[in-house]
């Protein structure tokens, strides 16, 4: 406190944001957050002829990231799994070349269907059910 006290404008800021965003606060990892972030209920629709076009292009919504894992418009050929890794909440990443989940804070790596495969992760992501309707995907759970 001190030393931001002798900081001015726009350098006191940012010091103050970074501290902010390192500190810890509640006791779950996602601090409370709600809304599918952290595995909670998402209902949601997405166009297919327009979105998730190619394999390994995903999209995020409601807290949860859908991919695309194969051609062909049925449930098998997507994923959708709570978009906040287990360990401290951060917004996983999903590479095609691996087929697999990344968290890039701490490392973290999760199958399409969530089980966590290397922590500090210990648990696995919430898998959403997905349903398709011509070109119209739901995702909820």
């Amino acid at each position: 406190r001190a030393f931001l006290g002798t900081l001015t404008g726009p350098v006191a800021v940012v010091c103050a944001v970074c501290m902010g965003a390192c500190s810890k606060t509640g006791s779950s990892p996602n601090n409370g957050t709600t809304g599918g972030t952290m595995g909670g209920p998402a209902n949601f629709t997405i166009d297919l002829g327009s979105n998730l076009t190619t394999i390994g292009s995903s999209i995020v919504e409601s807290g949860v990231i859908v991919v695309r894992l194969s051609t062909g418009n049925t449930p098998s050929s997507f994923t959708a799994v709570q978009v906040g890794c287990t360990h401290e909440g951060t917004a996983i990443n999903f590479n095609q070349s691996a087929n697999k989940f990344i968290c890039p804070n701490h490392g973290s790596t999760f199958t399409t269907d969530g089980t966590v495969t290397l922590g500090p992760a210990a648990s696995n992501l919430k898998k959403y059910n997905i349903n398709i309707s011509g070109n119209t995907m739901t995702v909820s759970g």
